[in-house]
């Protein structure tokens, strides 16, 4: 095997600038990898992770086609029934809770809303919620910034705004005093008690978390909720454990899932583009390799002949050009994984406000390992498959042939 190596080495050092090219492509496709890997996965992982924190795992609410038949009903002049309301949400609670998979459920009213500050006014969605229950249902006291959860229990015109609704307001500090008006007309003076930062922009330009029974009697809706959120041990299984709780709730069961399908939806796009354009590149790479490997075959026609005549085998040969191939791939991976990393640490070092679907700071990355070893088998993949042929063409060549033609 030695000598094998000995000849593949020196093959690749007579054409130095091919070689170099050769592991210049592979190094870029493998950096392109990893760093386009990092960068989607590490935004699509952050939005994914926001919202499982801030959304509801599943959310248990009225039937979207209930609603539009009772609508209907109205138009045609018949008696309303029930609508937009959950009935009976105390026994769903205690049905509900009872699951070994369930860590917490709370019930909710949501309404639109405006909020006034001065001479400025602001479109809202107003989330009701028990002070007491909703922790144990979702994760919102993650998202204050003072965790001043509490203080809707002890203050019943007490708020939690959006920051993004507060700097549309141009509220920048607590206890200043806003009106709320609701949907039927009805005004009330809140105070706002604390700031609701998720890093999702629709979400903080837009919510608004109140009392339950202080939403209850603004709307005059006393008792009712339209919403019901609760928070599993698995968040992988929502989707499983809302098909089970459909069987037995008479409203709509959505997990998280459902309800962001859309998005991930749009992440299956992304990654299959992004692998798409590494595919290329890696692809223009191996088609390098295959023409360097397949012009040393030949040109060195008359010197394989010579070594098959010193007593090389088909075997050998075959594993020559094989061995360049290998090489190339290891050196292109290794340089693309340096070249990677080094992308890596320049991109989170960049500090920027970065606003759209979410906010943050700079580049959201994903640092997983993984990506070194999946760039690792792709280089090494594309490269011994672009030497493949060349290998096995110079493995069959004659050396009685090849003397005779010189």
């Amino acid at each position: 095997m030695t000598h094998v190596l000995f000849v593949a080495f020196n093959l690749l050092l007579q054409r130095k600038r091919q070689t170099f090219v050769s592991v210049l492509g592979v190094s870029i496709g493998v950096s392109a990898f990893i760093v386009m890997s990092s960068l989607m996965l590490g935004f699509q992982n952050y939005f994914i992770q926001q919202v499982i924190d801030l959304e509801p795992h599943i959310k248990i609410k009225p039937r979207e086609e209930s609603q539009q038949v009772e609508a209907n009903a109205v138009l045609l002049g018949e008696k309303p029934r029930e609508k937009d309301r959950i009935l009976g949400w105390q026994d769903i609670v205690q049905e509900v809770e009872k699951h070994p998979e369930v860590l917490g459920v709370a019930p909710r009213l949501v309404s639109r809303g405006i909020l006034k500050y001065g001479v400025k006014d602001k479109p809202i969605t107003l989330l009701g919620i028990d002070p007491q229950r909703e922790p144990r249902a979702s994760i919102i006291e993650k998202f204050l910034v003072h965790k001043n959860l509490h203080r809707l229990e002890t203050n019943r015109t007490g708020v939690i705004i959006g920051v993004l609704v507060a700097k549309s307001l141009g509220i920048k500090e607590l206890g200043k005093k806003l009106l709320l008006v609701a949907p039927n007309g009805q005004t009330l003076l809140v105070t706002v008690e604390d700031f609701f930062e998720s890093g999702i922009t629709n979400i903080d330009d837009a919510r608004v978390y109140i009392n339950i029974k202080t939403l209850q009697s603004l709307l005059e809706k006393q008792g009712e909720v339209n919403e019901m959120v609760m928070k599993i041990r698995d968040v992988n299984k929502a989707e499983k454990l809302s098909r089970e709780f459909q069987e037995s709730i008479p409203y709509e069961v959505e997990s998280w899932q459902r309800a962001y399908k859309n998005f991930l939806s749009i992440f299956k796009i992304q990654n299959t583009i992004t692998y798409m354009i590494v595919f290329a590149i890696l692809t223009v790479s191996a088609f390098g390799i295959f023409n360097i490997i397949m012009m040393t075959v030949l040109e060195k026609k008359r010197d394989i002949a010579i070594l098959m005549a010193m007593g090389f085998l088909r075997r050998d040969i075959l594993l020559i050009f094989m061995v360049e191939g290998f090489v190339i791939g290891i050196l292109g991976a290794v340089i693309g994984s340096l070249l990677g990393f080094g992308l890596q640490e320049y991109l989170e070092s960049i500090r920027l406000d970065v606003e759209g679907l979410v906010r943050t700071k700079g580049f959201v990355l994903d640092r997983s390992p993984i990506f070194y070893v999946y760039a690792l088998v792709f280089s090494l993949f594309f490269s011994l498959l672009a030497s493949l042929y060349p290998s096995y063409r110079a493995s069959r060549l004659n050396p009685v042939d090849i003397f005779r033609s010189q």
